[in-house]
Order: structure tokens, then C-alpha cells, then sequence
């Protein structure tokens, strides 16, 4: 019996240093191949893209993982409480690993062959998440228990809970607490009740099977036993406890609402955030704040979605649109239209029921539209249309716009874009109209060839004569251009001529300076050589242009002469808030000398002083006596700009400015369709701008025009442009630049001469 007991002492002790040997073997080997616990000092997040306004309202979100990282200090204690309950009630007393729990589990494991009862702790958990792989083997879960207890030597037990808290999955691509309680709650921490502590507590286990989205009553039974637990552990009370356990779910899937609508300058941050960071862009935790102003933006929003259904009723009502017998469940909202079923009329004017089962009855007035020479209904029972609310609040009856628009708004001083709507429906076509169309600008472009001619000697006062003009004439290519109005006017001022559109007026300045001269005028203006034909129909805007390029180009005017360029990105903030990025643009300076002061960030001046004052009051008289006239509704003196309509109207323009903002408002086809008789830039796309205008010259004081050194006033005919006595009653003032004044009268006022002759009177007719 003794030889046999020494035996089993022997055998045991040969196993007992085998385990050790081996073990400590093990260990060496493991210990190898350990990542280094170190890097929890500086964990990065992976938390998506954000874009922002100037004024801090959020515009987008880009990013698989919603994330929003808490310190510890910042998460109320009862929903510690809730997770040390739900996962690991020895947290502060364990050194990084269970030991009782792993035996519990392995006893488990080797009683039933199924692994039923987990041992990790949040630390290990921690491990996992950071450090290790989810593989299931002994090997990972054997380097998950020898970190842990290396992560519980490094860091205090705050530390751990807050990188636990922050990691885990929450389901519906939320990681960390602070994105489950906006994802199903829509709300902060601090704000979260006891029973949806629990319910966010006990989503860590399993968060597709007790998820309260997907499944309510599995998550609710989970929250109560996390509750239960508390209980157990005396962080609640009894009357706690039978509180937030009979609450029902109050969880709903929330998403992270954008606080303004611009999806086509988010699209234009993304790609650009991506095309400097790569695929970091989304993961990294980036705040860009863009120029855009929240005000302003949501204004121009309406103001081109009000613009186009006013296009489209002009238009009448497309029967061919209204849909019976579809899937009325699954049309969805586009732009602000809604999907509406008609279920009667009475006395013509329709009843409808949303998607929502909202009842609606549709006032008089706002159907009338639709209702044509027949003063009946175009609605029938059963019908599906669509229908919008008004900014009164009425219901209105609706379609959605075939034509398309779009809408910029930039400081001239620097570039920066203040509002962006590239289209009606950016969810339905995403392409941006501001920046990807390439349209002729019309009667726009005009500045141009009205700058050239000043920079060349011609005065506001020159006279150019409204007559036919007939280009390669008896040839296949012939061309007969034309006013708008089909009439011509005889000799006419470049001022009246600007101010009125004349086509012809342009064609034969362009024509008598050279078209080579205005083209090198168009590439000062940052135009390119593939946008500028180089023939006469250049006059008319025959090249292409995207809005955005129009308002750099009436920028210039605004801001005294300067070429700025147009940008959105203000800066980027890293998610520890540090700006890694921070625009710097250069800016117009009217009031300096040069542009050579190596001090200062300044853009480069394009036309002098005395000829963008010319270019100026021409312009403002185009609101004040010409075909922007509409726009004098706002009351103010000093706005200026320019209309522009396309051949067979298929682009209406209206290029507009003040001192401290250059709109560009434009209509039309994405398929170049004609926009229809008389829909031209004054009547189709002006709306538009003063919609804007209104809004963003509110409690703007009036600048005034200020006259420059070198230009000076004279009295003259305006049928001759040449000076006249001030007793006749059809001489007006006129600008001149200094070199440039007539130094002569016209015959029948006086016989007196000058020493030097004007450089362009009546002889300028072509």
C-alpha cells in the first residue's frame, strides 16, 4: 500500500511540474506574439464624417459606424451601475480576470460538452474588442486572460470601463453608449430614465436577439433582468425596481436628422474629404465646417422649390401623372411632395388621405391652377396624386417638376459659397446643377463683351446701330440674329443696350472690336478656352457655364474688380478638436494700393477701378430700367445684374448681386427641352433671386455707388453722345472715364470746338 501511494505521489508531482513546465513554456510562447497593451493609451475611434454649417448645424453624416465617444466623468452612474450588473458585478474587485467564473464555465463545459455560462469580464472584453481577434479557441482565450490581467496592472478601472463603453456594438451600426441612446432614443445620456439604462445595458449580450427594434418583448425581458440584477446589488430600490420594469419601450429607431437641408454641398465635402484622405475620411471622426450660413441656405432651399412648381402650374396640370391602382404604400416623398389618394370630391375641390391616414381637404385657391377653362376638378376618386403644404400651412395641390433649377449664393469678397441647391430632389438625382451643368449663359454673359468695349475706348454714351445683320449671307451656314423683341431700334447707347438685352447691339460690338479681344477677357474672368467659341455668337453666350462659374464671374463686379475663387470647406477639425485644416482665401481689397504687398493674401485684380464702377452703374440700371425691373419689388437702389435667356428659351437665367452677395439663379431642362414662349430669365428665374434676396438683404444697409478717381460726369445727348447745353430737356449725366469724355457738342448746340476730338461718337455705327 505505501509503495503504491508513493507511486501516486510520484506520478502527480511528474504531472503537476509537466503542467508547470509546460505551461510556463506556453506562457514564453504566448507572451511573444502579445500585442502591446500600451496603445489603449491613444485608442482612435472610428467615428464618422461630419459636415457642418458655418453657424454648427449639422448637414451630414458619412460612415458605416455611428459613434459618439463619452468620457467616464460624463456617464451617469446608474448606468454604470445597469452594465457592472448586466456583465460583470465583480468589476472593482477582480484583478482583470474571474477566476470563480472561468472555473464555473469550465466545470460547465466539461459536464455538458457546451459552452452555456461565459467567464469574461469587461476587461477581457476590452481585450478582445482592441487588442485580439473574435476567434473561438483556447490559444485566443488564454492570451485574452494574460492581457487582461497586463491591462488591469497599466490602467485604473475607469479607463477600462470607458474604452468598454465606447467599443461595443449596440446593434443598428451603433457603437459605444453614447450613439445607442441617440440611435433608439434621440437623446443624450444625461436624459436617459432607469428602464432605458437597463435597456441599453442589456444589448451588449446579444444585440440582434434583445434588440427593442427587432424584437420588443425579448429586450424587455432582458432589461428587466438586468433591473433585477441592480436590485440584487442594492443600486436600486424596490420601488425602483417595480417602476422601470413595468415601463413600456419607449425605444425607436432614430436617425441622426440632418438640422439643414444641403445634400448637394455635403456631396461636394465628402468627395473632396475623401479625395485628401482616402478612406480615413469616414472612420477618423472629422468635423468639417463648411461657409454655408443656415439662414440662407434653408432660404434658397424654398425659394427654388417655390420657383419651379411656379414654372410648372404656369404649365397646367399633367393628367398623364395621376396614377390609378399603384402601390400608393411605397411611392415615397419627393422634394416637398407628398403621395396622396383622393377619396372624394365634392363641389369640385378634392379630399385626400397621406401614406400616414391623414385627412386633407384642399382649399379653393390652392387647386385653381389645375383647374383650366373647365372650372372642374382634374381629381377623381381613386386617384393618386400629390399634394404640398404651403408656407401658410394650406395644403395644396401638386406634381413634380419636369424643369429643374438651381441656385448659388457666394460672398464676393473672398468666395465663400453661402447657399447651394444644385436641384429639386437631390435623393432623386444627384446630379449638381451648380457645379456639373455646362449651359449657355445667354444674355449673361454680355458683361463681357460690354467690359472689353469700355476697356477699349468705348464710353456708356457710344452709339451702335439696331439694324439687321445678315453673317455669311446666301450660304448654308447663314445667320439672321435677332432681339427678343424681333424689332430693331436704330443707333442706341451701350448703356441702353446693356440695359434693355439687345442682341444686336452685342454682336456688333463684338464684331467691330474682334472676337479674339473678348475671348481674352473671358479667360480673365476664369473662364477656359474649350467654354468660348470664337465667333460672333459668343455675343449672345453661345459658349457654356455652370452657375457656379457665373457667380465668380459677377463676383468680380461686385467686390471692385477682383478675381476671387468660389470655396465651401471653412476648416476641419480633427474629433479631439484640433484644426488640421483652415481655409485661407484670398480676398478682394478695393481700398489697396497694390497687389504686390507680399503681407497680405489678396486676389488678383481683373479690371480696374473706373471700369468696374462703369460696369456697375450699367448693371444697376438693368434692375432699375431694363428687364430686371421685378426685382425693384425689394426696394433698394443698389441692386444690379443681368438676365440671361437661351435660344428658344431653354436656359432662364437672373445673375444678380449687391456689394455683399452675388446670387445665380437658373431654370431649365436637364434634356434642353424649351421652357415654352416667354419663359425667359426675367420671368423664370428671377422669382428665384428675389425669394433669396429678401431674405439675406433683410436689415442690410444701402451701398451706395461710389465714384472713383478717373471717372467724371458730363452732361450729353443721349441721341448723339455728345455734349449739349444744359437747357436741353433730353440731356442726361453720363459716367465717362476721365480720358474718355467727349470734347465736343453736338451740332445744333453750339458751334464750339475742343482741342481734342471724342475717341468714339456717332461714328461708332457699324
Amino acid at each position: 500500500m505505501a509503495k503504491i501511494l508513493k507511486w501516486l505521489v510520484i506520478f502527480f508531482m511528474t504531472i503537476t511540474l509537466s503542467a508547470a513546465i509546460s505551461g510556463y513554456f506556453l506562457y514564453n510562447k504566448l507572451s511573444v506574439d502579445l500585442p502591446d497593451i500600451k496603445t489603449l493609451h491613444n485608442v482612435k475611434y472610428q467615428i464618422p464624417l461630419s459636415i457642418y454649417t458655418k453657424d454648427n448645424l449639422l448637414i451630414a453624416q458619412f460612415g458605416e459606424k455611428k459613434r459618439t465617444p463619452i468620457n467616464i466623468e460624463d456617464v451617469p452612474q446608474q448606468l454604470i451601475n445597469a452594465f457592472i450588473a448586466a456583465e460583470d458585478d465583480s468589476f472593482y474587485q477582480h484583478p482583470g480576470v474571474d477566476f470563480k467564473g472561468l472555473l464555473r464555465a469550465g466545470l460547465q463545459l466539461a459536464l455538458t460538452g457546451k459552452k452555456k455560462q461565459g467567464g469574461s469580464t469587461i476587461t477581457m472584453q476590452v481585450t478582445r474588442n482592441f487588442l485580439l481577434s473574435n476567434e473561438k479557441t483556447y490559444t485566443r482565450k488564454l492570451k485574452e486572460i494574460m492581457l487582461a490581467l497586463k491591462i488591469e496592472q497599466e490602467y485604473p478601472k475607469e479607463k477600462i470601463l470607458e474604452l468598454y463603453l465606447n467599443q461595443i456594438f449596440m446593434g443598428h451600426r451603433a457603437y459605444g453608449i453614447g450613439a445607442a441612446a441617440q440611435t433608439y432614443y434621440g437623446k443624450p445620456l444625461s436624459e436617459l430614465s432607469l428602464a432605458e439604462h437597463a435597456m441599453i445595458a442589456g444589448l451588449p449580450k446579444a444585440p440582434s436577439l434583445y434588440n427593442p427594434i427587432t424584437n420588443e418583448t425579448r429586450a424587455i425581458e432582458r432589461r428587466n433582468y438586468v433591473l433585477q440584477r441592480m436590485l440584487e446589488l442594492k443600486h436600486i430600490t424596490q420601488q425602483d425596481y417595480e417602476n422601470a420594469s413595468r415601463q413600456p419601450s419607449s425605444a425607436r429607431l432614430q436617425s441622426i436628422s440632418p438640422e439643414i437641408s444641403a445634400p448637394y454641398l455635403a456631396e461636394m465635402v465628402r468627395q473632396k474629404i475623401f479625395e485628401l484622405y482616402g478612406e480615413q475620411a469616414y472612420t477618423s471622426g472629422f468635423k468639417v465646417y463648411t461657409t454655408l450660413n443656415g439662414a440662407l441656405q434653408t432660404t434658397a432651399n424654398q425659394a427654388l422649390i417655390d420657383t419651379l412648381h411656379a414654372y410648372d402650374e404656369r404649365h397646367g396640370y399633367r393628367h398623364s401623372s395621376i396614377n390609378k391602382g399603384g402601390n400608393f404604400s411605397e411611392l415615397p416623398v419627393i422634394g416637398d411632395t407628398l403621395p396622396a389618394t383622393v377619396i372624394g370630391v365634392k363641389n369640385n375641390l378634392p379630399t385626400v388621405r397621406l401614406q400616414n391616414n391623414t385627412l386633407i381637404e384642399i382649399p379653393k385657391e390652392n387647386i385653381k391652377w389645375a383647374v383650366g377653362t373647365t372650372g372642374r376638378s382634374p381629381l377623381q376618386v381613386g386617384d393618386i396624386t400629390r399634394i404640398r403644404q404651403l408656407q401658410n400651412n394650406t395644403w395644396a395641390l401638386t406634381q413634380i417638376p419636369e424643369t429643374e433649377g438651381a441656385f448659388v449664393s457666394l460672398d464676393p469678397s473672398n468666395g465663400a459659397i453661402l447657399a447651394l441647391t444644385g436641384g429639386f430632389d437631390f435623393f432623386r438625382n444627384k446630379y449638381n446643377r451648380v457645379t456639373q451643368s455646362k449651359r449657355q449663359p445667354g444674355s449673361g454673359f454680355k458683361p463681357i463683351i460690354y467690359t472689353t468695349a469700355l476697356e477699349q475706348g468705348y464710353t456708356a454714351a457710344s452709339l451702335i446701330n439696331d439694324a439687321p445683320i445678315i453673317d455669311n449671307p446666301g450660304k448654308e451656314n447663314e445667320w439672321r440674329p435677332e432681339n427678343y423683341s424681333k424689332r430693331f431700334y436704330g443707333p442706341t447707347s451701350i448703356r441702353s443696350a446693356l440695359t434693355h438685352s439687345r442682341n444686336i447691339i452685342s454682336i456688333r460690338l463684338l464684331k467691330e472690336m474682334g472676337v479674339e479681344k473678348a475671348v481674352t477677357t473671358a479667360l480673365r474672368f476664369g473662364f477656359t478656352e474649350q467654354q468660348i467659341p470664337k465667333t460672333l455668337s459668343l455675343a449672345l453666350g453661345s459658349g457654356y457655364a455652370s452657375p457656379l462659374q457665373m457667380a465668380r464671374l459677377y463676383a468680380t463686379f461686385a467686390n471692385g474688380g477682383f478675381l476671387i475663387k468660389p470655396y465651401f470647406i471653412e476648416r476641419i477639425e480633427s474629433n479631439e478638436g484640433e484644426i488640421i485644416y483652415q481655409a485661407k482665401p484670398k480676398t478682394a481689397c478695393p481700398s489697396c494700393d497694390s497687389n504686390q504687398d507680399l503681407g497680405r493674401n489678396y486676389a488678383p485684380r481683373i479690371i480696374t477701378p473706373q471700369i468696374c464702377f462703369l460696369m456697375n452703374s450699367l448693371l444697376r440700371d438693368v434692375v432699375q430700367h431694363g428687364t430686371a425691373t421685378g426685382a425693384k419689388v425689394l426696394g433698394r437702389q443698389d441692386l444690379a445684374g443681368k438676365t440671361g435667356t437661351t435660344n428658344e428659351q431653354r436656359d432662364a437665367w437672373f445673375n444678380g448681386y449687391t456689394q455683399s452677395n452675388v446670387a445665380i439663379a437658373w431654370v431649365g431642362f436637364d434634356d434642353f427641352s424649351p421652357l415654352g414662349n416667354r419663359e425667359t430669365g426675367g420671368v423664370t428665374a428671377l422669382p428665384m433671386w428675389i425669394d433669396f434676396m429678401r431674405t439675406a438683404l433683410k436689415d442690410t444697409a444701402e451701398n451706395p455707388l461710389e465714384v472713383p478717381t478717373g471717372i467724371v460726369k458730363a452732361f450729353i445727348s443721349p441721341k448723339t453722345g455728345l455734349l449739349t447745353t444744359s437747357n436741353n430737356s433730353d440731356g442726361i449725366w453720363e459716367f465717362f472715364q476721365a480720358d474718355h469724355v467727349p470734347t465736343s457738342f453736338r451740332s445744333n448746340d453750339s458751334t464750339k470746338s475742343y482741342d481734342h476730338a471724342p475717341e468714339r461718337s456717332i461714328e461708332n455705327l457699324f
